[in-house]
């Protein structure tokens, strides 16, 4: 709601003359409200569902670059490379948006049990090799004991860990091949699938083969590399890595050192330690493995020694690239810099500093410790490049969405959407002034959000829902959605997360 005073001023020639009476302060200037434009974003739902990939192909095969080549990393080191969203790079087989919509929320809904079930057996003390079924077990004994080059098996297609939404193009091998990486904040080994495969899922390129490339490379058992990971074997004397995630979903193959190829061919980075893998089940549908972000060792930030990265992530109904960069000038000096936590369990996330939220330009009532980090157990707020829907503790989802309610109250009502509670029926309006949302940090910071950055369209009948979701933990993840057109970076070196908007 808009904040009213009861004071209005007559000015005269040289004095002036104050009565009371109920006024509207400009909202704009006050974070009170903000306006969504209803038209556009259904436009948008409708437009994705047509688009053609081959443009964005057509599009890399045409530019041309200038180009790099590091196998010295340093800190000083940086580039940039494209990312787009996953309806740009996939053909909708979708029959309208709504359904879109439905399998959007149901990889979500995988990712973020993944994500919980992960964090809940690490604040346990239970290790990621635990996680591993007991087939798995037997496949990656029999991986270690087989010719790989003898391996044939079916192409299968999975969305159990749910994949992200925002892909970056990466040349893999000398020759470079590209392939479609998920860009992933949450993991630490980057991996693409080879051949040849026991089990691969399906993907938009052809899967790498490793024999095609002249700097493909096993890595040895007794490299650090190699002991870094949670979980490894060894065949031959050469390094084999298991992935499990937390749904059950994992992948199995070589540890290797390849060089990737970032930017149609301008960078290439050599000797990047990846998982080449042979067995991959239920990931990542589409692309062709994981561009890894965390915070752990093997992660490609930590590789390539970039102590800063950032990335923007575009609306996921834009056919528009947005980018992702590596290096000390990744944070961009007017950032809203908020603190960068790490958990000694969890090393792999980047949990942030939360002080709170708020509707309206008016704080949420809530415990001073709600967002607080405890290493002990499940809690928190980790910000997450593969999530989507911001997931919030119960009680504080309670308090944003009750809030945000009291303030909608002119706009009709069109019940519940899947994991969303609360929805709008919007299809007599073009656009709609809501109240604002905003991620509020210490020293008086705060991160104020687009409307269409927590109004979302659900179908292309105008209805539109809260774009927040609670879970029954009480670790929090800002999602995607509430990123989107806003450069997030991330620099380890000063301990710092930042927020920019409009730096895509």
């Amino acid at each position: 709601m808009a904040k009213s005073v009861f004071r209005l001023c007559f000015l005269f020639i040289s004095f002036v003359t104050c009565v009371f009476s109920r006024v509207i302060l400009p909202e704009s200037k006050n974070h009170v409200t903000a306006i969504l434009d209803v038209s556009s974003s259904v436009q948008k739902t409708i437009d994705i569902l047509s688009f053609n990939p081959d443009q964005i192909l057509q599009e890399e095969e045409d530019s041309v670059n200038e180009q790099q080549s590091i196998s010295d990393f340093s800190s000083s080191f940086s580039f940039t490379a494209k990312l787009q969203t996953r309806d740009t790079i996939l053909k909708s087989t979708h029959k309208d948006y709504e359904t879109l919509t439905l399998d959007r929320l149901k990889r979500d809904s995988a990712r973020v049990d993944s994500i919980i079930t992960k964090l809940d057996l690490a604040t346990k003390g239970i290790s990621k090799s635990d996680l591993k079924p007991l087939v798995v077990e037997k496949e990656f004994e029999e991986l270690k004991s087989q010719n790989r080059d003898n391996i044939v098996g079916p192409i299968t297609s999975g969305l159990s860990h749910g994949s992200g939404e925002y892909f970056s193009r990466v040349g893999v091998g000398h020759p470079p091949k590209p392939q479609y990486l998920v860009l992933d904040t949450g993991s630490d080994v980057t991996w693409v699938q080879c051949a040849p495969c026991t089990e691969c899922y399906q993907q938009t390129d052809p899967i790498f083969e490793p024999s095609s490339s002249t700097s493909f490379a096993h890595i040895s058992c007794d490299a650090q590399q190699c002991k870094s990971l949670d979980n490894s074997a060894c065949s031959n004397e050469s390094c084999l890595y298991q992935v499990n995630y937390g749904d059950g979903s994992y992948t199995i193959g070589d540890f290797v050192s390849e060089t990737l190829t970032f930017d149609n061919s301008k960078t290439t980075v050599e000797k990047i330690s990846i998982g080449c893998g042979h067995d991959n089940e239920g990931l990542f549908i589409g692309s062709a493995g994981l561009l890894a972000l965390g915070a752990g060792s093997l992660s490609f930030p930590s590789q390539v020694k970039a102590t800063a990265f950032s990335y923007c992530l575009v609306d996921r109904d834009s056919s528009s690239a947005s980018t992702v960069q590596f290096g000390p000038e990744a944070q961009p000096a007017d950032a809203i810099t908020a603190p960068l936590l790490r958990n000694s369990r969890l090393p792999t996330f980047y949990f942030v500093g939360l002080t709170g939220m708020s509707v309206g330009g008016q704080p949420l009532n809530l415990s001073g410790s709600v967002f607080d980090m405890s290493p002990g157990s499940l809690s928190g707020v980790i910000v997450d490049s593969g999530t989507s829907v911001t997931r919030l503790r119960a009680d504080v989802y309670n308090a944003l969405r009750d809030a945000f309610v009291e303030g909608t109250q002119h706009l009709p009502s069109a019940g519940a959407f899947a994991l969303f509670d609360t929805c709008y029926d919007l299809s007599s309006k073009t656009t709609v002034s809501v109240p604002t949302v905003a991620f509020l940090f210490p020293g008086g910071k705060s991160l104020v959000l687009p409307a269409k950055n927590y109004l979302v369209p659900v179908d292309s009948k105008k209805t539109f829902c809260f774009a927040f979701a609670p879970t029954r933990q009480q670790l929090s993840i800002i999602g995607n959605l509430q990123q989107q057109g806003t450069r997030v970076s991330y620099d380890t070196a000063k301990s710092v997360v930042g927020f920019s908007p409009n730096k895509c």
